[in-house]
């Protein structure tokens, strides 16, 4: 959606009228707005996906039979729903 108001904005960069000037600025500062946005939900999901790392490293480092106890149940389940269709 971003690049398709880029282009756009790129597009109409010709048109001099005064009211086609304003939206195309407003249009841009809205798109900056919603670049940084996107990249602060970004990193927050990045950081969130490290911890969610780090704490299954330590319960699988801390747990390893009860680990694969789980893997093995969860992947019976995924075969037995993908048998079935």
């Amino acid at each position: 959606m971003v690049s398709h108001a880029e282009e756009l904005l790129r597009a109409t960069a010709g048109v001099a009228d005064e009211k086609m000037n304003d939206l195309r600025e407003r249009i841009g500062q809205s798109l900056r707005d919603a670049k940084l946005r996107l990249a602060d939900a970004e990193g927050a999901l990045v950081d969130k996906t490290k911890a969610a790392a780090r704490a299954t490293d330590d319960f699988v480092h801390e747990n390893p039979w009860r680990a694969v106890g789980v893997a093995a149940v969860v992947g019976l389940l995924l075969g037995a729903i993908i048998s079935r269709r």
